[in-house]
């Protein structure tokens, strides 16, 4: 699966929808998001249709990144059934989202 870049509308049509979702609040200026963004494309071609992976660009869907209280970038957020399941700031292994995913997977 491709990762997304959502705006307000394509994210609420998905979190709406109930899909699971992992998702990437970033920038194009923050140097630790270009770090991540390789790994949520890997991600997003590992998930097959258990999830689906996006992108927030957080300085054009700003109102987004206000309503999950995103202060610092890059943010990842794990939703399921249309609300926050989980969380990691900062940059983080491969491993460490799989991790938060898994936990929502089984449940």
């Amino acid at each position: 699966m491709k990762l997304k870049h959502y705006t307000a509308d394509s994210f609420n049509k998905d979190l709406s929808d109930g899909q699971i979702m992992l998702v990437d609040f970033w920038a194009g200026w923050c140097a630790p998001c270009r770090i991540l963004g390789p790994t949520m494309e890997e991600l997003a071609g590992e998930l097959d249709n258990k999830a689906l992976a996006g992108k927030v660009d957080v300085d054009q869907e700003g109102l987004l990144a206000d309503r999950y209280h995103v202060v610092s970038i890059p943010t990842v957020i794990l939703f399921k059934d249309g609300k926050e399941a989980g969380r990691l700031i900062g940059v983080h292994d491969k491993e460490d989202y799989l991790e938060l995913l898994d936990k929502v997977l089984v449940s």
